[in-house]
């Protein structure tokens, strides 16, 4: 199968600057970082502790601001948006997946799942059957009743997943959503995020450390010292030679991410 770009830029970064400190004490994150993402990409970003790339996640989420540069998102330049349009395209245009599923403690996997609409204001009953039709891609309907403490940790993963896909956002971030993840779970999650990009065309940009993690998409972008280092493209390659070019660019980097499949 072939993994090529599926549509039109959904996320475009226009050399993005991100300063941190005063006048004498000036650290550069992001330096001139350019780059594009088409809808149903699955692009992963790479690098070692301290090279920007969750720095970048956190400017294309709006957590935080750039310095300089420009963030589109769907057409929209989330630098230029004010605080209260700013909080409702991010509830609209965006899904989050972190490394600690920060799921409710107090709330079913069900509710966490159909909160972002509840928040809304979808409709009970639509809410329901997007609820339903997500948990049903990701393998996790048998669990919808259950409260986090008696789920898994894969199985906590894939409810946050359905939580940021079930408002359709234009993008999905996933920020090391595999780290606190043993072997096993993390696969299945991968598994998921391959499947909602392939089967229903979800925009999924993913920070990971971790090759294994990275052979799953369809991109990857290798930042260092906060600058785009190089890119790989998986083409019609498989997962397993895929991680073996992704292996060959960190260790020309010296970096981490020396997981084996």
């Amino acid at each position: 199968m072939s993994y090529g770009v599926q549509g039109a830029p959904v996320l475009e970064v226009s050399h993005v600057e991100k300063v941190y400190g005063s006048r004498n004490n000036v650290t550069r994150a992001l330096a001139d970082v350019s780059f594009t993402v088409n809808k149903g990409e699955f692009v992963g970003i790479m690098g070692a502790s301290g090279s920007g790339k969750s720095t970048l996640l956190n400017c294309v989420s709006t957590i935080d601001t750039v310095t300089s540069g420009s963030v589109v998102i769907n057409g929209a330049d989330v630098t230029r948006l004010k605080s209260d349009k700013l909080t409702r395209f991010r509830r609209e245009q965006l899904g989050f997946i972190f490394q600690d599923s920060n799921l409710l403690d107090t709330l079913t996997a069900r509710e966490n799942i159909a909160l972002p609409l509840t928040i809304a204001r979808t409709p009970a009953k639509e809410t329901l059957a997007r609820v339903e039709q997500v948990a049903q891609r990701l393998n996790i309907a048998g669990v919808l009743d259950k409260y986090p403490y008696q789920m898994s940790g894969g199985q906590q993963q894939r409810v946050a997943a359905a939580r940021a896909l079930v408002t359709d956002p234009a993008v999905i971030l996933a920020d090391e959503p595999t780290g606190a993840l043993d072997s096993k779970n993390a696969r299945l999650l991968l598994e998921s995020l391959e499947a909602m990009n392939r089967q229903y065309q979800a925009t999924v940009l993913m920070v990971t450390h971790d090759s294994f993690a990275a052979s799953y998409t369809n991109r990857v972008l290798f930042i260092r010292d906060g600058r785009i280092f190089t890119e790989l493209r998986r083409g019609d390659s498989d997962r397993r030679a895929f991680f073996d070019r992704i292996m060959e660019v960190v260790a020309m980097m010296g970096g981490e991410g020396s997981d084996a499949l």
